[in-house]
């Protein structure tokens, strides 16, 4: 039996890895096209390239390992199965459970690492991968102009916001449509240059990267100490056929990539940075709340607090007022309803509160949407702190229940290599993985709890292993329509015999 195992293991191990690194491939040519634009003709050299693709690898162990144990599974007892050595072990009297024992305990290994690697290695990575995303904009000044907007170049020394409607040729050097607000030292923008094309010129040997303005004009507003002056001279304007601005970038080329930005999201956490988070982040929310729902009753005045009445009275104020006796004193009338208070209120009066309640109500209701965005902001933020924390268990699980439903299933269809089996792995991975991500949303917004949405596909996905499992162990077909069939001959039959 060790070296039925043996064996068995090694062709499974053979079929992971060449899956995993097929896959894992594919993958990563699928994320350079998401993060092209950060990369393509930024000049960026090739060991910042191999270090982004180095921290962009772990983000996708989620995806790529629940697909590599199911094909892997498949193909493995797909192969056993056409190449009728199921057949051999069981008429050697070795049960399908028997032959997968040594790959039960592989795969449970395989779930304890992977919840590992998603506790430890894969925040890191989301850390990593950020903040290098992050740096990479502020080293390279092409890469942090953005094309429809302004972008900020205040950390480059010169306080300038600079918009451009287009960018194009080497490393986008070349600029179209220009616009330049220049700062003061008030962090006033009192300087407008506009041009109708513009040009980055750099080296690698020096600090200055020089901005070439074509075709342009210049506005500034000036401000002199004395009044007068001011109105003579409001402003200077002037045309240029081409105007350079040098720029020091000595500050930001001294920069570490790799450093630390400070911004982590729930992604960047482990298990137990998400738990205190959650925690937090949870009485922090109803403190939130709390406080809002205090002021708006508190604005409304329709449920005032009731002030409990002294217990404790002086006797010698019982005493005098026994001793006085109170003038009679016209009783109010007692009001029920609105319309009993507007009856007793002149016309005028009824207008007042009438406008003043309308006005009250649309301030409420106005604060409550505007509170309504910023509480469910909160809340989504909460939620997904949830979501992560689930799915690094969920992870780890299923792997080992999709492992129960390759099993069984290459068993049953008897077919190995990639073609039949790959099909079916990746219908069954596209449905497993759309659940997870269309439960993740649904859970982030609040219609479902988090860990519904985090567990939800692998829970569906763990009566078909059983199912599986029980057919593959009784030599069953994947689709077991015989007793149907059976029972549709026998009403035939009867019903054939009745007219007879």
């Amino acid at each position: 039996m060790k070296i039925l195992d043996q064996y068995i293991l090694r062709r499974f191990l053979y079929n992971f890895f060449s899956s995993f690194f097929i896959l894992i491939v594919i993958f990563i040519f699928q994320g350079i096209w998401l993060f092209i634009d950060d990369l393509a003709g930024k000049g960026l050299g090739i060991v910042i390239i191999g270090k982004f693709i180095f921290y962009f690898i772990p983000t996708l162990i989620d995806k790529v390992l629940p697909l590599t144990v199911l094909l892997s599974s498949i193909l493995t007892f797909g192969t056993f199965a056409e190449n009728y050595e199921f057949a051999a072990m069981k008429a050697s009297g070795i049960s399908l459970q028997r032959g997968m024992r040594s790959l039960i305990v592989f795969v449970l290994f395989l779930g304890v690492v992977t919840f590992f690697f998603a506790n430890n290695v894969i925040p890191k990575s989301e850390q990593k991968m950020f903040n290098l995303r992050r740096n990479i904009a502020k080293v390279k000044p092409a890469a942090a102009i953005t094309e429809g907007v302004f972008s900020d170049f205040e950390g480059t020394g010169e306080g300038m916001n600079i918009k451009v409607e287009k960018k194009y040729g080497e490393q986008d050097r070349f600029l179209d449509n220009v616009i330049i607000h220049k700062k003061t030292k008030q962090n006033l923008n009192n300087t407008v240059i506009k041009a109708k094309g513009g040009e980055l010129i750099s080296s690698e040997e020096s600090d200055i990267i020089q901005l070439v303005l074509k075709d342009g004009n210049y506005y500034e507003e000036l401000m002199p100490k004395d009044a007068k002056e001011r109105r003579k001279e409001p402003f200077a304007k002037a045309d240029f056929e081409t105007y350079t601005i040098n720029i020091d970038i000595s500050e930001l080329n001294n920069q570490d990539l790799e450093e630390d930005q400070n911004i982590t999201t729930n992604k960047m956490k482990n298990v137990s940075r998400l738990i205190k988070d959650i925690d937090s982040l949870r009485d922090n929310n109803l403190e939130k709340v709390e406080a809002f729902s205090k002021n708006v009753v508190t604005r409304m005045g329709a449920f005032p607090v009731k002030v409990p009445m002294d217990s404790i009275k002086p006797k010698n104020v019982t005493e005098q007022s026994s001793s006085f006796k109170s003038k009679p004193v016209a009783e109010k009338p007692e009001i029920n309803t609105i319309d009993e208070l507007l009856d007793n209120l002149q016309q005028w009066e009824q207008l007042q509160v009438m406008k003043k309640a309308e006005s009250d109500v649309s301030s409420i209701l106005s604060t409550v949407i505007a509170k309504k965005d910023e509480l469910q902001s909160r809340y989504k933020f909460y939620n997904s702190h949830i979501l992560s924390l689930h799915q690094k268990y969920a992870l780890a699980l299923s792997c080992i229940i999709l492992f129960f439903v390759g099993a069984p299933l290459g068993a049953i269809i008897r077919k190995g290599g990639l073609g039949l089996p790959m099909v079916i792995a990746i219908i069954l991975f596209l449905t497993y993985y759309f659940i997870g991500v269309f439960a993740g949303n649904y859970a982030k917004e609040g219609n479902i709890h988090p860990a519904i949405g985090a567990w939800l596909s692998t829970l569906i996905m763990l009566p078909l292993g059983i199912s599986l499992t029980k057919r593959a162990t009784a030599d069953k077909g994947l689709f077991g329509f015989g007793h149907i069939i059976d029972g549709i001959k026998a009403l035939f039959k009867r019903k054939k015999e009745a007219t007879e």
